[in-house]
């Protein structure tokens, strides 16, 4: 065993600071967070990767922040790595319980607004949402395929940001 902690700690330069670390090291570092983090979304969710709201959006960026400091050295590698697979699993737990309890998906993902109902904007909640006119046309045009809103019964602003159309019948 104190082999194979020489061989890392030489080789993962563990125990050394940032500044001193080598190519090598450094270069390791990398292959062993991109296989942890393969290994971290192989075990969460594909839905994370979609980056469906802002709840899946979290937890890349932050996975992303966390995993990139140990390969630079500003951070310990494996305690790391450790804390980038309680986040997955964390994010998974989240997601299971918010997939059971509609409160608290509310609470983590958001929920739809109403922003065009009968062909009528809801000024209010474009507002709220902070959505101009024109960007409620442009979705429009590119998912709706219309400029006329009163071929809309309703448009919505989604947990994750697009906006959906439905058409009247007709």
């Amino acid at each position: 065993m104190n082999t194979l902690s020489h061989f890392a700690e030489m080789w993962l330069g563990l125990g050394v600071e940032a500044k001193d670390l080598t190519f090598i090291q450094i270069s390791l570092r990398g292959v062993i967070v991109i296989n942890a983090a393969l290994l971290m979304i192989r075990l969460g969710s594909n839905r994370s990767l979609s980056e469906k709201t802002v709840f899946d959006v979290v937890l890349i960026v932050i996975l992303a922040s966390v995993l990139a400091r140990p390969v630079n050295g500003s951070a310990p590698l494996f305690p790391t790595i450790g804390c980038g697979f309680v986040m997955v699993l964390l994010h998974r737990l989240f997601a299971a319980i918010a997939c059971r309890s509609h409160l608290f998906g509310i609470l983590i993902k958001g929920e739809p607004h109403v922003l065009v109902q009968d062909g009528k904007i809801q000024w209010d909640t474009m507002r709220r949402n902070q959505i101009s006119k024109h960007d409620l046309e442009e979705d429009l045009r590119l998912s709706a395929h219309t400029e006329d809103l009163a071929k809309i019964r309703v448009a919505r602003i989604e947990r994750s940001g697009d906006i959906s159309f439905i058409k009247n019948d007709a």
